[in-house]
């Protein structure tokens, strides 16, 4: 194991084929207006988590729902769990404001998020 904490997961994106109805039952659903309201993305800052709205996948392609775990080592973390079995699906790139994202799949093809914020 390495040094990279793990801060749990915070964020959790959604794929949206509609954005606006999806955004209105978002709102209703978690009581608050969105934090970022944009054509390429709505987020929603709740309970200390950030649930997004993704149109139509966004360019990562998003079939389902996807968890993103915190790391402070986005790159020791990657290393951890491919060293396990998993495969990386999207390598880390920044996303604005010092974000780095990635994703990669486990065994079971499921897909899983890691976020390193700068």
């Amino acid at each position: 194991m390495t040094d990279s904490t793990n801060l749990g997961v915070q964020t959790v994106l959604h794929p949206v084929t509609d954005l606006e109805k999806a955004k209105a039952v978002y709102t209703a659903l978690l009581g608050v207006e969105p934090q970022a309201d944009s054509p390429y993305y709505v987020g929603y800052e709740v309970a200390g988590q950030q649930i997004g709205l993704v149109p139509n996948g966004g360019p990562q392609g998003m079939t389902s729902p996807v968890a993103h775990w915190h790391v402070s080592d986005i790159e020791a973390k990657l290393a951890e769990v491919t060293a396990a079995g998993a495969v990386v699906k999207d390598a880390p790139r920044e996303v604005g404001g010092g974000r780095v994202v990635a994703t990669f799949t486990d065994p079971d093809g499921n897909v899983l998020g890691l976020i390193q914020d700068q």
